[in-house]
């Protein structure tokens, strides 16, 4: 089956007395048989489904769905991109561990990273993504359990060596966390460069209309939790009687455990209405990442071009420093997002995007429709001179979210804008 169709299908083979979509189950709770068959199943929750706090069949038909997508063996969905990001790194962390991330990453990510993770005593090194092997390698401390990266940061668009991260985490005994949300599985699988983990914003292209928040984190299956490095994953869990998660689920360990322990416990789980609308968006993924992509090509050429722009951020143009690695893990296409400078700084950028009429100045990206935001002004607001030079955010720097309208449309927008600063 290939990806456009399993965008199609939600990864189990349809009946004929099944519905032609996939089902809204408006259900908070579900009915047993016996009081045996409830004890049965909160001994062994994949037994049957206890509650919707975590675990609802609308939910767990798009979890296959993106499962089968990245290639992984299991996903769970979460109730934001932020959550996926927290409760990947809470399933394996705790006070006193540390973790290695990229430091050109989301700046909301950076803000859950350096402030309120430190405040559950869990430390965050930060590292630059191009750095050598060597150096990366000398971030490791005895008690660091992850590596944490984006395939494509947000906004700074630089493009993550995976196979480089996965040898020197996996040489340390630890996974690779990805968060795929830009390029997506159709146009990145991170497991097959030797990512453990996989995260997403599914608020972004996955569902592409703006009509829901979501995330979702896949387990390949693929990591050793029972290298010696993970106690939490072979020894008994004396919060759910006893279980040990590498002995009873194996491969799916990991998942199983997040979903046992930190969805039981926080229930940052999405209703079966948001999954309902991120499976619209699902069906259509693979066609309307292919128009992004062209889009977004188009238009990068045009500002590279432009008198009024300093520098253009898409690693789909051949003039960018990550454009090589762009062709090794994403050669169908650079997603829709750039991030370009504006000649005169911040109050220039401004004026320019208060001049657009087409594309919409807000706080979202990877949507149908063309938008712009002031990342200085905005997502890393909360961060320091320092923290924004680290992520690659300069004052005059604007994320073009490319959308689905006509190219020549957006371009038009482009230009009108433009002429305001002139």
């Amino acid at each position: 089956m290939n990806i456009e169709t399993k965008c199609l299908h939600a990864g189990y083979t349809p009946k004929n007395t099944e519905p032609r979509v996939v089902p809204i189950v408006q259900s908070t709770t579900y009915v047993y048989d016996s009081t045996d068959d409830v004890a049965a199943v909160f001994d062994d929750p994949t037994k049957s489904l206890i509650y919707s706090r975590f675990e609802n069949p609308t939910v767990m038909a798009v979890e296959e769905k993106i499962a089968a997508l990245e290639g992984g063996i299991a996903a769970m969905c979460t109730s934001s991109g932020q959550a996926a990001s927290l409760l990947s790194l809470l399933n394996i962390l705790k006070a006193g561990d540390s973790f290695i991330s990229a430091a050109t990453i989301y700046g909301g990510t950076i803000n859950l990273f350096a402030f309120t993770m430190k405040k559950l005593g869990i430390e965050c090194i930060f590292v630059d993504a191009d750095a050598s092997e060597e150096e990366i390698r000398a971030a490791f401390k005895p008690n660091t359990k992850a590596v944490f990266g984006e395939t494509l940061a947000n906004p700074a668009l630089s493009v993550f060596d995976i196979e480089k991260f996965a040898k020197i985490a996996h040489e340390n005994n630890v996974p690779l966390i990805i968060d795929n949300t830009f390029p997506t599985p159709i146009l990145c699988r991170p497991f097959e460069y030797g990512a453990d983990i996989v995260i997403h914003s599914t608020t972004k292209y996955m569902d592409g209309h703006a009509v829901q928040g979501g995330g979702v984190i896949v387990d390949s299956g693929n990591f050793n939790w029972a290298n010696g490095k993970f106690p939490e994953f072979t020894e008994p869990d004396e919060s759910y009687h006893g279980t040990i998660y590498t002995k009873a689920y194996g491969k799916a360990a990991y998942i199983i455990k997040a979903r046992m322990q930190l969805m039981r416990d926080f229930g940052c789980y999405p209703s079966a209405q948001s999954a309902f609308y991120l499976n619209l968006g699902l069906e259509t993924l693979a066609i309307r990442m292919k128009q992004y992509c062209e889009n977004a090509k188009i238009v990068s050429e045009f500002l590279e071009a432009n008198p009024n722009v300093e520098s253009v951020n898409y690693p789909g143009l051949e003039s960018n420093k990550y454009h090589e690695l762009a062709k090794k893990y994403l050669p169908d296409g650079c997603s829709g997002v750039i991030s370009f400078v504006i000649k005169g700084g911040r109050k220039t950028a401004v004026k320019f995007m208060d001049s657009l009429k087409l594309a919409s100045n807000e706080v979202h990206v990877a949507d149908i429709r063309t938008c712009v935001l002031h990342p200085a002004s905005a997502t890393h607001r909360q961060l320091t001179d320092e923290q924004l030079v680290a992520a690659g955010i300069n004052g005059g720097l604007i994320r073009l979210s490319v959308g689905l309208e006509n190219v020549n449309d957006i371009l038009d927008d482009l230009k009108a804008g433009f002429a305001a600063i002139e």
